[in-house]
């Protein structure tokens, strides 16, 4: 059996670094860091088994990044994307997904959009913790109810940023 190879590719964006790791063409993680086996490392065993190497150019996801920077709100939405989850989160992710550029939601209003009641606003932050695919995953598009940024795995800053470029803050 042969095991195909995990690329990754790191592009400067203004919010610093963004590593992209892809599997048969499908973006299994992504992340702002220049060290793409920090993204690696986030992946299952299953998907770690098959390696990681560097590349000049991933192609489409790299294009999407690129339009997106210059201005294309809706490149990412056309990368196909793929991570791990329960029926629950792969809900909350795909309700994510379909957050449109520009705009945000609460937890509890991603919980909704997934089909749970807005209690499950909890689950929502954990679906959007363990978020392996940012920014084509648009966690950065959530805030809290309570006002602020709420958290961001690669830090508010970039979070800031990427509202900012979609202008979904004024």
């Amino acid at each position: 059996m042969t095991t195909t190879t995990i690329e990754a590719q790191v592009l400067p964006t203004p919010a610093g670094p963004l590593s992209l790791l892809s599997h048969e063409g499908t973006l299994v993680a992504a992340g702002f860091t220049a060290d793409p086996e920090e993204m690696f490392t986030r992946l299952s065993p299953a998907m770690r088994a098959h390696g990681l190497a560097r590349v000049d150019d991933l192609g489409h996801a790299a294009r999407a990044v690129r339009d997106y920077l210059d201005g294309d709100l809706t490149a990412l939405d056309t990368v196909e994307v793929s991570q791990p989850g329960s029926p629950g989160r792969q809900r909350l992710l795909t309700a994510l997904r379909e957050v449109p550029a520009g705009t945000t939601v609460t937890y509890a209003e991603l919980a909704e959009r997934a089909g749970m009641p807005r209690t499950a606003a909890r689950a929502a932050g954990g679906a959007c913790a363990g978020n392996l695919i940012a920014p084509f995953i648009p966690c950065h598009r959530v805030l809290p109810s309570t006002g602020g940024f709420g958290g961001y795995y690669y830090g508010t800053p970039v979070k800031q940023w990427l509202l900012t470029h979609e202008k979904a803050l004024g």
